[in-house]
């Protein structure tokens, strides 16, 4: 008997991709459900928001847009890579962070490491929408 094997894909048009691109970036794991990779979907849905829920939970900070600090202004960038959490927790006033807390510099790390794994996982999930891997 043959091992696992992937389920296939068809190749989706450019603009159903970019479509399956954005929903991905927005609620991490579902691109990968919607192209039937359930495992993988399911992973990404469960661990990602953990991952920010502890940098919030260590008192990391949301960073604000602040073009004049540029390194500022990435870490804001890599925040917005978890989608809608991110408006979540800013709506909800979280991520002020606690500068003088021993564990600040773990929670931005937490933080910026959940939204750039979330845009790695939803440039995946267009890859295998159109067909690359």
């Amino acid at each position: 008997m043959a091992g696992p094997t992937a389920s296939v894909t068809p190749s989706l048009t450019p603009l159903t991709a970019a479509l399956l691109a954005v929903c991905a970036w927005f609620v991490p794991g579902v691109g990968h459900l919607w192209l039937r990779r359930t495992q993988k979907g399911i992973v990404f849905l469960a661990v990602l928001p953990v991952m920010f829920a502890i940098g919030l939970a260590l008192q990391g900070r949301l960073f604000p847009f602040h073009i004049p600090e540029p390194l500022v202004a990435l870490a804001a960038l890599a925040d917005l890579g978890i989608g809608a959490l991110y408006f979540v927790a800013w709506g909800l006033g979280l991520g002020a962070g606690n500068v003088v807390a021993p564990s600040y510099e773990y929670g931005n790390t937490f933080l910026i490491v959940a939204g750039l794994l979330n845009v790695l996982v939803a440039l995946d999930a267009y890859d295998i929408a159109v067909g690359r891997k």
